[in-house]
């Protein structure tokens, strides 16, 4: 029986999707819940499996197609996979080899091949990448993901619908390192996960922000949403571009489950398994450009939230404390905020609040 491969239905705030890769060919045998086809939105991939047992007789949709909820992707057609696997195998042994002409064969394997079904995609891969040479060099064109049209539209936007000014401060890490080089192999020992320096900094976060909630509000028109829960945005770098799963009621976490809660998000994006619902919805967001090297940067809001806190590479710097010079491990922070909402007042307090608890990371615990 055959049956139409449907999109899934959409969320409301996803408009349409991508064909991104159809993962088996035209008749090949395949069973329920394989993965038939990928489709790309702005924020996650999402997978189409078998319905049933069967193969893929037809593909509506090429690689590369736009498509929208419940717009039909191919034709798929039920059948048993055990009568399919026995019958070619007494067939084959029934024909012998020395009946027909070495280039019969060949002729007659390749005439079905050029389907329409098939030519499809191999004209649509065709139209979006090509190469064009300039003497000695070439130049290679291919369209940008969605994904990665999504990112670009929404920093640009960001640019251009918030006023958003940077405040720098730096934070002497000497504390914290102490912590975890004291306790890491015990905490992972407990939680099967490591002590890293993001728990601590979502933490902090959520101290500042209680203190300067201003920093954790929003814009909605000519209102402003003043959020009571502290929802935190931790930017994740994926094979398909900058991704921010949400650590929802941060308040209330405990390191241990800060950090296990951040392993995943990281596991995910690299699968591209990240669920929609885990990608929305953000009040403030945390950004690591350290694991890359940068030593200082100006973060861009991710709207339509007030703030983003910028880490940086942990370096050994020479600092004056009490009258000493001395070299411990600092840290360049930098807030972006929106500056129709924040005063400076309230994102130089934030930021300093950020830094106070970070050095002395025992405030945590008493909630001072």
């Amino acid at each position: 029986m055959t049956q139409e491969l449907r999109v899934p239905v959409l969320p409301e705030s996803v408009a349409e999707a991508t064909v991104l890769d159809w993962r088996v060919d035209i008749n090949q045998p395949i069973h329920r819940d394989d993965i038939v086809v990928e489709l790309e939105t702005d924020k996650v991939v999402l997978e189409v499996p078998a319905p049933s047992d069967g193969k893929l007789v037809e593909i509506r949709c090429p690689t590369g197609a736009v498509v929208t909820s419940e717009d039909i992707l191919g034709l798929f057609e039920a059948a048993q996979m055990a009568t399919e696997s026995t019958a070619p195998e007494p067939a084959a042994e029934t024909i012998p080899l020395q009946t027909a002409p070495a280039p019969e064969p060949s002729k007659s394997l390749e005439l079905p091949q050029p389907t329409a079904p098939t030519a499809a995609p191999t004209t649509q891969a065709a139209s979006t990448v090509s190469t064009q040479s300039l003497g000695e060099r070439s130049i290679r064109r291919e369209p940008m993901s969605r994904l990665r049209q999504t990112i670009a539209n929404r920093l640009l936007d960001a640019q251009h619908s918030a006023a958003i000014l940077s405040t720098f401060n730096e934070v002497d890490l000497s504390e914290v390192m102490a912590l975890r080089k004291r306790y890491s192999e015990a905490f992972e020992a407990r939680y099967t996960v490591r002590l890293g320096y993001m728990s601590f900094f979502v933490r902090a976060c959520v101290e500042a922000l209680q203190a300067f909630p201003l920093v954790n509000v929003q814009i909605d028109g000519t209102d402003v949403l003043y959020n009571n829960h502290f929802d935190i945005g931790i930017a994740v770098s994926s094979p398909r571009g900058l991704v921010v799963p949400v650590l929802r009621d941060a308040n209330a976490k405990r390191f241990s489950e800060i950090e296990q809660e951040i392993a995943k998000f990281g596991d995910k994006a690299k699968n591209g398994t990240l669920a929609m619902e885990e990608l929305t919805g953000g009040t403030f967001t945390i950004t690591n450009g350290g694991v890359f090297g940068s030593l200082l940067s100006t973060p861009i809001l991710n709207p339509p939230q007030s703030g983003i806190l910028g880490m940086h590479k942990i370096q050994q710097r020479p600092i004056a404390i009490d009258r000493e010079v001395v070299i411990r491990p600092m840290m360049y922070l930098a807030l972006s905020y929106d500056h129709r909402l924040v005063d400076g007042r309230e994102a130089v307090g934030f930021l300093v609040n950020v830094k106070e608890t970070l050095e002395d990371p025992a405030r945590l615990l008493l909630n001072i």
